[in-house]
């Protein structure tokens, strides 16, 4: 390995050691700790948006790591920790929203969009061009065309 491929190692290393959560804001009882560990998980850190607060180090994610751990303390269950989370930071807190018609329509709704279009697209494929009507002028310049071919094209007689 060479010397950038260590310093790479190390620093991965100090990060790691970095987002170690501190051993004073664990719970005392194992199994409420595991509880709140498996719910942070699943709430999504509102700083860095694709990172749940188990992952992430911003001071909010530690925030909201301290509010599940106490809400576990308090014995409320894990639907109860989520629905409190949910209403005081509405459902995009959740890194897997429940299902409900509205967020069913807006993953459906660019589906539709997309189908709509092929649609769109096939319907004027399959039907022929329309072909435009000729006005007055165009029609007798080309009957007049059509009577005599050797006149428009110039010939010397």
């Amino acid at each position: 390995m060479n010397g950038l491929g260590r310093w790479l190692v190390v620093a991965c290393a100090v990060l790691c050691l970095g987002a170690a959560s501190d051993p004073r804001e664990r719970l005392n009882d194992p199994a409420q700790e595991a509880r709140a560990r498996a719910l942070f998980k699943d709430v999504r850190c509102l700083v860095c948006q694709n990172e749940s607060i188990d992952a992430s180090n911003a001071e909010l994610a530690q925030d909201l790591r301290a509010i599940v751990r106490q809400e576990v303390a308090q014995g409320r269950t894990d639907a109860e920790v989520r629905q409190f989370l949910t209403d005081r930071y509405g459902e995009y807190v959740l890194l897997k929203p429940r299902f409900s018609w509205a967020n069913a329509a807006l993953w459906l709704f660019p589906l539709l969009v997309v189908l709509a279009g092929a649609a769109l697209l096939i319907s004027r494929w399959r039907t022929p061009p329309m072909e435009a009507e000729l006005t007055p002028e165009e029609a007798a310049a080309l009957a007049r065309l059509s009577e005599d071919p050797g006149q428009g094209r110039g010939s010397a007689s």
